[in-house]
């Protein structure tokens, strides 16, 4: 099996933990950083697993959906609020099961794997996410 990794960095977004006792449960910002890895048992054509230069669906997709956007826990106690927020134009919701960095990684990895089979029609796949908080934090999902 070969690999490659695509990283996406300084995604500016912003998450809170509703349920944790300290600083956590505010809403509070990041410079994200995503590492994408890929692997193929057989190359395409050029001798790629992907093509970097045609991942812009992966790139589009984040920059709709997190760029700037606030990523909250599904149950969050406070939705109501703040989807109010998002209706407003103040907040930009992407709403997920967990809001931790675990959780994130964890649904990058569940909405990039079938893009990228059905990109690649099945012969790549996502093998891992890497999700960094900053530079001093991170997570790794992989099934």
């Amino acid at each position: 099996m070969l690999t490659c990794s695509k990283t996406y960095r300084d995604v500016p977004l912003s998450h809170r933990q509703p349920r944790h006792p300290g600083r956590c449960s505010r809403i509070h910002g990041h410079s994200w950083t995503i590492t994408i890895t890929f692997a193929a048992d057989e190359l395409d054509d050029n001798g790629f697993i992907v093509d970097f230069g045609e991942l812009h669906y992966l790139a589009d997709w984040i920059d709709e959906n997190l760029d700037h956007a606030t990523v909250l826990a599904s149950d969050d106690p406070r939705l109501a609020e703040l989807q109010a927020l998002a209706d407003s134009g103040l907040l930009k919701l992407h709403l997920v099961e967990s809001a931790s960095c675990e959780g994130i990684a964890r649904h990058l990895f569940e909405t990039f794997a079938p893009m990228v089979a059905y990109q690649t029609s099945g012969r790549a796949r996502v093998v891992s996410i890497e999700l960094h908080e900053d530079s001093r934090n991170s997570a790794l999902y992989r099934p």
